[in-house]
């Protein structure tokens, strides 16, 4: 069995406070192929398809595709806001390593 993601409730807040839920948008959560380390995390907003996983917190929805629920099995997405900037951030028990960047990672 697969863990599912854990999304804080500080996620949910800024989904709700962007209005994605009130767009029949979620925050879609993929892991690619690619970046510097091997894989690539792809965050956007996103219309839920009908085989996601679906995640649902304060009225808003955090989407993983089929493919990608093994790579973020028991990973916890939150938002984070820091001098640099404000961000949708990734913490997954999976990866053997990662980039500087925090979006490449390899297992």
């Amino acid at each position: 069995m697969i863990l599912p993601p854990l999304v804080t409730e500080r996620a949910f807040e800024q989904l709700a406070a962007i209005g994605a839920g009130s767009e029949g948008k979620a925050l879609r959560v993929a892991v690619e192929g690619g970046g510097c380390s091997g894989f690539q995390y792809e965050i956007k907003l996103d219309a839920p398809s009908a085989d996601d996983l679906v995640l649902e917190g304060k009225g808003e929805k955090v989407v993983i595709d089929e493919v990608s629920q093994p790579f973020l099995a028991g990973a916890k997405i939150d938002y984070t806001e820091e001098l640099i900037g404000a961000r949708f951030t990734i913490e997954n028990p999976n990866a053997s390593s990662s980039c500087g960047c925090g979006t490449s990672f390899s297992m």
